[in-house]
């Protein structure tokens, strides 16, 4: 059975919800498959169950498909790092941090990680579906690309292309996209599926007949847009966010800093009807929320010092409201911030904290990576941590009046906590099944778009 690559005509054309579509049609036909990205470039992280770091969207694909979590479904990783430069996880342990320019030089050395872990599970299962990066034609970077044009030459891929109609010029990055593809790579394109499509489907119907007919390509199907709300990959996804909170009881604000990472821990809030969520990207007046939460942060130091500058600092060390400090945020609660090893800045650095807290964090050259079960705000929960920063006097959580904070991370994922913080602000707080609602809408999602693909199709390419 043949292996397949996701590719975007376009950035953000829907890629990863487009993988674990595909992967999901497949499994229910009773193909063994698993996700795969040789490649991601993302501060929103997640801890495997193996104890390993990758980006959320893959560890999102494997939860749709109840595989196992691993770094093998990830090999490489990038997060933003000082100045030009990236911290680089490879097999789920940081390797480096590199300027970018570095890193293209050094990419061969990545490409053994990248070619074990692919064997691995394609040892394992019977298909993986691929997901590309960006646009696989980008000429002057083709050379450099691990994600699109290295996998599927070398693992002889299908190639599924995705457009974003909603971007506008969809035919051009069809046509261009696969055009400029090289022509062994050509030869294994199935199709295009035309992705994000806002209205009567039936007015694309001349579209259609234009790229099967005059660019000889197959349209495998036009789906319709449908705001997800789960598994964002980055912060642009993120802003993206639809919610319906016309009957919402409690406000809670998030700071938005310019490094903020883990998106996800705000999913169920923003699936919660009782929540008004809000991201503060400015200096403005903080007295209509009932909560602000300070999220994680890949630079934390850089971040808090975004909060001096513009007068957030300020404002939040004078609210007096509940205020929930998360990984990054949490370490931002303290008395002082010491980057002794230079680990987020170029040269070692202390910084003052809000002193909510009264201890010191160390970032410490190990990072921490667990998932497990904690009790935090006397309750029992699931979630992972992924830091550098230490407490010696409060390693994982710390409550007094209305400060609170934790290293770990999806903690609104477990409705007990979410629950009792919420209950704490306004006693109608109404609770809800978090795992019920995220499996309803990833069960109607893929049944959506399943009725406009043409499985078939995609099924018969595959066992060619």
């Amino acid at each position: 059975m043949n292996n397949i690559s996701i590719f975007g005509t376009s950035s953000d054309a829907g890629k990863s919800t487009i993988t674990f579509v595909i992967a999901k049609i497949l499994q229910d036909l009773g193909v063994n498959v698993a996700p795969f990205k040789a490649q991601n470039v993302s501060n929103n992280a997640y801890v495997c169950d193996d104890g390993s770091e990758i980006a959320v969207a893959q560890y999102f694909q494997a939860q749709v498909l109840r595989v196992p979590t691993s770094y093998h479904l990830n090999p490489v990783l990038l997060k933003s790092g000082r100045g030009s430069s990236a911290s680089v996880i490879v097999e789920g342990q940081v390797l480096a941090s590199k300027d970018v320019l570095t890193y293209y030089k050094d990419l061969d050395l990545l490409k053994p990680a990248v070619d074990r872990c692919f064997s691995y599970l394609d040892e394992k299962y019977d298909c993986l579906v691929c997901e590309g990066a960006g646009s696989p034609v980008e000429l002057n970077l083709m050379d450099k690309d691990l994600s699109n044009i290295y996998i599927a030459t070398k693992y002889n891929t299908k190639i599924i292309l995705v457009a974003d109609i909603e971007k506008g010029g969809v035919f051009a990055s069809i046509y261009g996209v696969n055009n400029l593809l090289p022509k062994e790579l050509q030869k294994n394109v199935i199709g295009v599926i035309v992705n994000k499509f806002r209205g009567d489907l039936s007015l694309f119907d001349e579209g259609i007949k234009i790229i099967e007919n005059d660019f000889k390509i197959s349209v495998l199907g036009v789906l319709p847009y449908v705001p997800f709300n789960l598994g964002f990959e980055d912060s642009q996804s993120l802003k993206n966010y639809a919610q319906n909170s016309k009957d919402s009881i409690i406000r809670v604000g998030v700071i938005s800093y310019p490094y903020m990472s883990n998106y996800n821990d705000f999913e169920p809030l923003i699936a919660d009807s009782n929540i008004n969520l809000e991201f503060i990207e400015n200096n403005i007046s903080l007295d209509k929320f009932d909560m602000i939460i300070l999220p994680g942060s890949k630079l934390v130091i850089k971040d808090l010092l975004w909060l001096k500058s513009n007068g957030l600092f300020e404002k939040i060390k004078e609210y007096q409201k509940t205020i929930l400090g998360l990984c990054g945020g949490y370490e931002m609660m303290f008395n002082t911030l010491d980057d002794k090893y230079a680990l987020e800045n170029s040269i070692a650095c202390k910084e003052e904290g809000f002193a909510f807290i009264d201890d010191e964090i160390v970032f410490e050259k190990d990072k921490v990576l667990k998932k497990a079960t904690y009790d935090i705000f006397d309750c029992e929960i699931e979630g992972f941590e992924i830091h550098h920063g230490v407490s010696k006097k409060y390693p994982i959580s710390y409550e007094r009046d209305n400060i609170k904070g934790t290293f770990i991370h999806a903690i609104f994922d477990n409705d007990n906590i979410r629950t009792k913080l919420f209950k704490a602000i306004n006693n109608e707080y109404k609770e809800f099944d978090f795992k019920v609602y995220k499996k309803d809408k990833i069960d109607s999602f893929i049944s959506t778009m399943k009725e406009k693909l043409d499985v078939n199709k995609i099924w018969d390419s595959i066992n060619e």
